[in-house]
């Protein structure tokens, strides 16, 4: 066994209210005589979906020894536990992450809408822009506002060049579909190696994506640069669900990008 992140549970705190129980798309946790339990560690991916949603903090990321995460018992698991009979009581979790559900909507604005006098200009000022493909060192990194942002994000959020984009520099990717360690290693060497005026984290709303959030925030830490942290969360719909700055939750009428 690996030393690696997983959750901790504390039971003192837990009351049993289930709520982390369909935010974890891997369906890692179950109510057992009333407490939220690990079902098996090879089911915690250790991103922390789970953590903002337990209204009693009783859910924690630690590092210990433990089985690695195993995506293929994941899969078994949760087709087990869609195919249940109905009959048998269990608290039954999301048979994936949202993020992967279909669902269609349509905007009828969007529908009727003239299309502008004039193109739309590109607010993006370097490349690359994948996390994976960028330098540590890069001259568009030093003194920047830095976002860094959920791949999903500029396709749900209409006005992304406009209202995060502008005169920022950006890294993108999905914590979901790539490597989280690789992701909070790298950052933490941008972090340390960079004079950065501000971190931007975009993310959705999907429980997957909150992982992206606890990247950044374990690379600022292992980083120990003081660096000002805005996350921003986006509906499914494009809409700003909260912006959250400072330790302080804004609500949406309250929540400003600029």
């Amino acid at each position: 066994m690996a030393t690696r992140k997983i959750v901790k549970i504390d039971e003192e705190k837990c009351n049993g209210c289930g709520l982390c129980i369909p935010n974890c798309a891997e369906g890692a946790l179950k109510i057992v005589d009333g407490k939220a339990r690990l079902v098996s560690e090879r089911f915690c991916d250790g991103l922390g979906a789970c953590l903002g949603h337990c209204p009693q903090d009783a859910i924690t990321i630690i590092e210990r020894e433990a089985e690695e995460f195993d995506e293929l018992a994941v899969e078994a698991h949760l087709h087990q536990q869609a195919n249940r009979p109905k009959s048998e009581p269990v608290v039954k979790p999301t048979t994936g992450c949202p993020s992967s559900r279909p669902i269609q909507f349509r905007s009828p604005q969007a529908r009727t809408e003239e299309p502008p006098a004039t193109p739309s200009t590109s607010m993006l000022s370097h490349w690359p822009v994948q996390l994976k493909l960028v330098p540590v060192k890069a001259p568009y990194f030093e003194q920047a506002d830095l976002l860094v942002v959920a791949d999903c994000v500029p396709f749900a959020y209409a006005s992304f060049h406009r209202d995060f984009l502008r005169d920022k520099a950006v890294v993108v990717g999905c914590p979901k579909l790539d490597d989280a360690q690789y992701y909070r290693e790298k950052l933490t060497e941008i972090f340390k190696t960079n004079s950065l005026k501000s971190i931007t984290v975009p993310y959705m709303e999907v429980p997957c994506c909150f992982g992206l959030v606890k990247v950044v925030e374990d690379a600022l830490l292992a980083s120990k640069k003081l660096i000002p942290l805005k996350k921003v969360k986006i509906g499914i719909r494009g809409e700003i669900k909260s912006v959250e700055e400072s330790g302080g939750t804004r609500s949406l009428q309250e929540a400003q990008i600029a």
